[in-house]
């Protein structure tokens, strides 16, 4: 976390929220056999829109000299917090073309990642915890501006981060790709607060409130068609 906190200093980031009606979608989540969280639904619906805005797949880079590299596809990391040698331990699990997924596809590398042995899902990410901080320090400069389409593959074009299921809400969640997806509880009048950080070296305001109101509608459209299947295959079975 040191590591992505020192990075992300050097991006000049903005946030922006929007209050986005769920209940609906809630209740269809809740009836389903089989478990489907909020996390999968956002990483699938955000990675929709990546597909349609080259912007939102493109990262900022200043070697060797600045300019802007654009990737062909969306890649999506989520942060996941796991308990690891009696201490808590933030891994990040990362999702190629999630839009490209079933959401029960999504769901079960979420549970891999949320519940598979930590030495084998994340063997990488301990190696690197495990060097100086200087060595650290250089491979991360190096993935961030040497490789393009290397950086992608290990840190992804957009990431999510939410403690949604822990009450709370992240304001402003830090990261060093162009924008960071988070989401708050479920009030009491069915809204949850979904936030874009972004790099507004990349983006400006009018963009990003532009796809926040495109992802609510994403959400309603797309994603609550595919859960009603889904709902239909629960009732199917239990029948």
């Amino acid at each position: 976390m040191s590591d992505i906190l020192h990075f992300h200093q050097r991006i000049p980031t903005c946030a922006q929220d929007r209050l986005i009606p769920l209940a609906d979608l809630d209740e269809l989540r809740v009836r389903l056999r089989n478990r489907i969280s909020w996390p999968a639904i956002f990483l699938k619906s955000f990675s929709g829109l990546a597909a349609q805005h080259p912007r939102l797949r493109q990262t900022w880079r200043n070697w060797p000299w600045p300019h802007i590299y654009q990737h062909e596809t969306s890649w999506g990391t989520v942060a996941i917090s796991r308990r690891f040698r009696d201490d808590d331990w933030l891994f990040w699990g990362q999702f190629e073309s999630p839009e490209r997924s079933s959401l029960e596809e999504i769901q079960t590398k979420l549970d891999r990642f949320s519940n598979g042995h930590v030495e084998e899902v994340f063997r990488k990410q301990l190696l690197l915890s495990s060097l100086p901080r200087f060595a650290r320090r250089l491979i991360w400069w190096w993935q961030l501006n040497l490789t393009g389409e290397k950086r992608v593959k290990r840190t992804g074009t957009f990431s999510l981060s939410s403690v949604a299921g822990r009450g709370a809400e992240i304001q402003h969640p830090p990261g060093f790709v162009t924008s960071v997806l988070t989401f708050g509880p479920i009030n009491s009048e069915g809204n949850s607060r979904v936030t874009i950080a972004y790099d507004h070296r990349l983006m400006d305001g009018a963009f990003v409130a532009e796809r926040l109101a495109e992802l609510e509608a994403e959400l309603h459209s797309s994603i609550r068609a595919e859960l009603l299947t889904l709902q239909t295959l629960t009732f199917r079975k239990a029948g």
